[in-house]
């Protein structure tokens, strides 16, 4: 950048490198006071940009001038990107408007502090460390993503492998569990025609339109932006899916039988009567994405980056639904193998039935209780542990003749039962964790005055922007090692992190000395996206570790399900236990 005279104007140029480009409507200068002054700039040429849509900017030279006479000093606010790499935050250079030079040493004669290299003036580099103490360095593995890492070890090939090997390994965590009974009330409903083979492929058709539907969501998510991620971590969302488990739930007890219309139902099954075609799981598996969707993961990041940066949605794709593919691999095996297990039709085909709609109220339990206050969803399992007693036969009375399948039947409904009742005196006290139910009281019994330590969503100090982490971090110097935790309201996931993992006192120890940052999403911004971008962050809960050189650490940027022994470890590696 360069100002000069054009009569008693004032001109100020810009000569970008290629492959950058300037944001006209970014431009702007500042008088005395910080007082706006009319600045004249050509027009721009239109560029789709990910971050901002439509938009003016300026390729090779860009000009602004602004109307003289002017006296004191300007401030002179631009903002530029490297095409189809990362944004820089704006820059705010001060120069004296009589000698036409900057106020502040820059480190180059005049004004050369153009859009040259990410050393301008980076927030984000991947270089060595610039004198600006408050510049961030992602990790090489934040930065390449999954996709960019597995593609450089292996091709394409390893690529599809590793996504698969990913999803087995997500295939048992919470956000998968619901498959399962969804996919077990399906082919319980084939009652003796059920076969090996007719298991294989019921499960496999709905593993398929499950990872399809997994897939297209995931394209669209990279290519809409956030907001299709919140529309699906809303709470609305939430409810909507939680109220199809209890349908599922309320027809698995006999109230109404859940099929689909009778023109469609005779098109996808004529010759099946009462049991589910191939189509019907399938569009069974393609609804059940939806339960899946939300959850965001390493993996699942990775691939939307990808996506986004590159432009390359055949590939990204390919990825997610390798990942879906392999999350539905135990799916295949149950409905395989259980099939035979599956008992035939009479009295204990009901009772299965019976066990599968309770299994989709702990879903829609599990669900919804993030959204209520703590201890709330105690009382909600509370009830169904109860209601669960009852329907086993625990409070019936039993005939003396009895067999042992019913006795044993009996006690677990009575074990039901009372740990239901402590669920419930737990939820009365304020606990919040169902394995430990009376954790309040048995602390308050033991007498200690001193509480333990714990971290609320209070502990952070907010920032909204590139320019305000970077202020953040210049102000308070490289003193310390700082956690940047990405969340938002409409989140679930991060309520649940804020109510369980955050005031653990494993996490508190571990974070003591840590710098404590948290970007709000709840309202999606020009501001906070672009820091999302330049950060490499999909959505939240994501948390970032820089180590005291305000450096992201190898291996410990933290996505989706947060638990407090993972915090707890890339903690000690930010602060340089672990190294």
């Amino acid at each position: 950048m360069e100002a000069g005279r054009d009569g008693s104007d004032i001109a100020i140029r810009w000569q970008l490198e290629d492959g950058y480009y300037l944001y006209r409507e970014y431009l702007s200068v500042t008088g005395v006071g910080g007082k706006p002054l009319e600045i004249a700039t050509p027009p721009g040429v239109i560029k789709e940009d990910p971050g901002y849509g439509s938009t003016e900017v300026y390729y090779g030279t860009a000009t602004a001038t602004v109307g003289g006479p002017v006296t004191g000093s300007l401030n002179v606010t631009y903002q530029g990107c490297q095409d189809g790499g990362l944004c820089y935050p704006p820059t705010t250079v001060e120069i004296d408007a009589a000698t036409l030079e900057p106020k502040s040493d820059t480190g180059k004669s005049g004004l050369q502090t153009a859009l040259q290299s990410q050393a301008a003036f980076p927030l984000v580099s991947k270089a060595p460390k610039a004198a600006d103490s408050s510049s961030i360095r992602i990790s090489d593995q934040s930065t390449n993503g999954v996709v960019g890492s597995l593609l450089d070890r292996g091709g394409v090939l390893f690529l599809i492998v590793g996504f698969l090997g990913l999803g087995v390994l997500l295939a048992f965590t919470p956000c998968v569990f619901p498959m399962y009974p969804i996919l077990a009330a399906t082919l319980t409903r084939e009652g003796e025609s059920l076969s090996t083979g007719r298991g294989f492929a019921l499960s496999s058709t709905y593993v398929l339109a499950l990872a399809a539907a997994f897939s297209l969501f995931g394209v669209v998510a990279a290519w809409w932006g956030q907001s299709f991620q919140i529309a699906l971590q809303s709470t609305t969302a939430t409810l909507v899916v939680a109220a199809i488990f209890v349908a599922l739930a309320l027809s698995s007890f006999g109230l109404f039988e859940l099929q689909l219309p009778s023109f469609l139902r005779n098109r996808l099954a004529p010759r099946r009567g009462s049991g589910g075609s191939l189509a019907s799981s399938a569009a069974l598996g393609f609804s059940s994405a939806l339960v899946i969707g939300p959850c965001v993961t390493a993996p699942l990041a990775g691939a939307l980056l990808y996506i986004a940066q590159t432009g390359d949605v055949v590939l990204g794709a390919t990825a997610l639904f390798a990942l879906g593919v392999g999350k539905g691999i135990p799916l295949i095996l149950m409905g395989t193998f259980g099939s035979g297990l599956l008992p035939r039709a009479g009295q204990w085909m009901e009772r299965v039935r019976h066990v599968f709609g309770f299994l989709f109220l702990a879903t829609a339990v599990w669900l919804v209780e993030r959204l209520l206050p703590a201890g709330t969803g105690l009382l909600l399992w509370s009830v169904l542990a109860i209601t669960f007693a009852v329907f086993i036969g625990a409070f019936d009375q039993m005939r003396p003749e009895a067999g042992g399948a019913t006795r044993l039947a009996k006690s677990a409904g009575m074990l039901a039962g009372l740990y239901g009742v402590i669920l419930g005196i737990g939820g009365l006290s304020g606990a919040t964790d169902p394995l430990k139910p009376l954790a309040t009281i048995a602390a308050a019994r033991s007498g200690d005055a001193t509480p333990a330590r714990a971290i609320g969503k209070d502990s952070f100090q907010s920032i909204a922007s590139a320019a305000d982490l970077s202020s953040l971090l210049r102000a308070d110097g490289p003193a310390a090692p700082t956690l940047v935790y990405f969340t938002a309201d409409w989140c679930v996931t991060c309520r649940v992190i804020e109510r369980s993992v955050l005031p653990d006192a494993t996490v508190a120890d571990a974070l003591d000395g840590v710098r404590l940052v948290s970007v709000d999403l709840s309202e999606i911004t020009e501001a906070n996206q672009s820091l999302m971008k330049e950060l490499q962050v999909v959505g939240p809960p994501t948390m970032l570790f820089l180590d005291r050189d305000n450096q992201e650490v190898q291996d410990t940027r933290l996505v989706g399900e947060i638990t407090a022994d993972t915090v707890t470890v890339s903690a000690s590696s930010a602060k340089g236990q672990l190294r």
